[in-house]
């Protein structure tokens, strides 16, 4: 009976681990770029409009985006208070050195070259038909505004990533928060009364290639800081993505974005309550966008930006949360209208911290997935240096058959580690337990994550 139990937990890890080192990493599907202002769907390689698509099925649900006169007037109206970002510092503190052999916690840093195969192959239990997506939280590898100095050595984003890109490539899908905009040329930065304390995110466009290189293959660009550069920033943010053939959603103009990933097709859609971002807080809206992806999907993945923000808020109120004096929305409502709309896995950032998840209806919900990779400019002190890479499988109709949780962190100026401490994991576990104490959720001690 003994050896029956080994061979039960020993063989699918095993065949992860086959599957990790020698499958092909799926990935989208390539495709050309088409007009703005249409939700995309990618049908092998081109492109058609989703009405066509949802045409096609017979729904009667809409991908249709926001009419032109409603995304020019919210783009007219007085910028919103600088509301989602990093907690307020000054910016020797937020780019203090951190003393050698020490992150920022205190913690010894343990030098990590990369993830092992047994790290990988412990990541989830086997599954015959399921899809493998990874959520991690915000992505800023560098700024190059104001000036050089908040780019990473040599200009070297790729070094950033290069400790956890096994993990990040071992999925069907990864997902990331795209924490600032892609503007080689034009655009205004926004107003800073001081530029050295203002936070303000231009990455070079090179560093598209160090994110896709990493694993990525799906972002959110629904967030504070893709108006950092006002509207020409977001086209030109845009207009990157779709020329590198990059699967993302989040603004007016792209609120809802379908492609091909592990033999599925997967709808994706991402919500903030900021300018030129689809509406976090019009819960009926983004239902209704939401029953229109799985009409004609078979896995359908959310993305919000939202909640406080910083160390104080690293609980899930399941209210109203207003930071800075602006509403930035109730985000378990959010959460839970889109599952209920047909969503199947809810990634959640904004807080710059981790937060509970919860499985709800069988659908895993990621209230915040914090700080990922980040360089410079951001608070990385105590709990949000910390983050978790949450890998999670799906059966075809997207129920949760269960996942891994690999805790990162990010010592000195940024750039995630494995962390040898599991912050992230017991951080998880504590939260989880109190802002969801009927959770049927389960995370063990070792990052696993299964059904009660």
């Amino acid at each position: 009976m003994t050896m029956l139990k080994i061979a039960r937990f020993l063989i699918p890890s095993l065949l992860l681990l086959l599957t990790a080192c020698f499958a092909p990493r799926h990935t989208p599907t390539g495709y050309e770029s088409l007009p703005a202002d249409t939700t995309t769907v990618i049908s092998g390689t081109r492109l058609i409009a989703a009405e066509t698509a949802l045409a096609d099925s017979g729904s009667s649900n809409t991908l249709q985006p926001l009419p032109d006169t409603i995304i020019s007037a919210v783009d007219t109206l007085q910028s919103f208070p600088d509301t989602l970002q990093p907690e307020t510092l000054t910016a020797e503190e937020s780019d203090a050195p951190v003393a050698a052999g020490s992150d920022s916690t205190g913690i010894p840093v343990v030098e990590e070259q990369g993830v092992s195969a047994a790290a990988i192959a412990d990541s989830t239990a086997f599954f015959a038909d399921t899809l493998t997506i990874i959520g991690t939280g915000d992505i800023m590898p560098g700024s190059n505004f104001p000036d050089d100095r908040y780019l990473p050595p040599e200009n070297d984003c790729n070094s950033l990533f290069a400790p956890v890109t096994s993990v990040l490539q071992s999925a069907d899908v990864t997902f990331g928060n795209l924490e600032g905009v892609f503007n080689k040329e034009g655009g205004t930065a926004k107003n800073c009364k001081d530029p050295e304390v203002c936070y303000v995110f231009r990455m070079p466009d090179a560093y598209l290639d160090c994110i896709l290189e990493a694993g990525y293959n799906l972002l959110s660009v629904a967030n504070n800081h893709v108006n950092d550069f006002g509207v020409e920033g977001r086209i030109s943010t845009a207009k990157l993505l779709d020329d590198a053939g990059v699967p993302f959603a989040g603004f007016l103009s792209r609120p809802s974005v379908i492609f091909e990933a592990g033999g599925r097709t997967i709808g994706f859609a991402a919500f903030a309550p900021n300018i030129g971002t689809v509406d976090l807080k019009d819960y009926a809206g983004a239902a209704r966008i939401v029953a229109g992806l799985d009409s004609v999907c078979d896995i359908v993945i959310v993305s919000f930006h939202g909640g406080a923000e910083g160390r104080d808020f690293e609980h899930t109120p399941c209210t109203d949360e207003t930071y800075l004096g602006y509403n930035r929305g109730n985000v378990c409502k959010l959460a839970h209208a889109v599952v209920d709309a047909g969503a199947d896995v809810v990634f959640g950032h904004g807080p710059h911290v981790t937060r509970a998840m919860e499985l709800y209806k069988d659908r895993l919900i990621c209230y915040s997935l914090g700080n990922f990779c980040t360089y410079r400019r951001f608070n990385l002190s105590g709990p949000n240096g910390i983050a978790p890479i949450v890998k999670v499988q799906t059966d075809g109709e997207g129920r949760f058959l269960g996942g891994q949780v690999i805790p990162v962190y990010q010592p000195g100026a940024g750039g995630p580690r494995i962390d040898p401490h599991n912050r992230a994991v017991t951080k998880l576990q504590e939260l989880s337990a109190a802002d969801f104490p009927d959770n049927e959720l389960v995370i063990d001690n070792d990052g696993r994550l299964y059904k009660r």
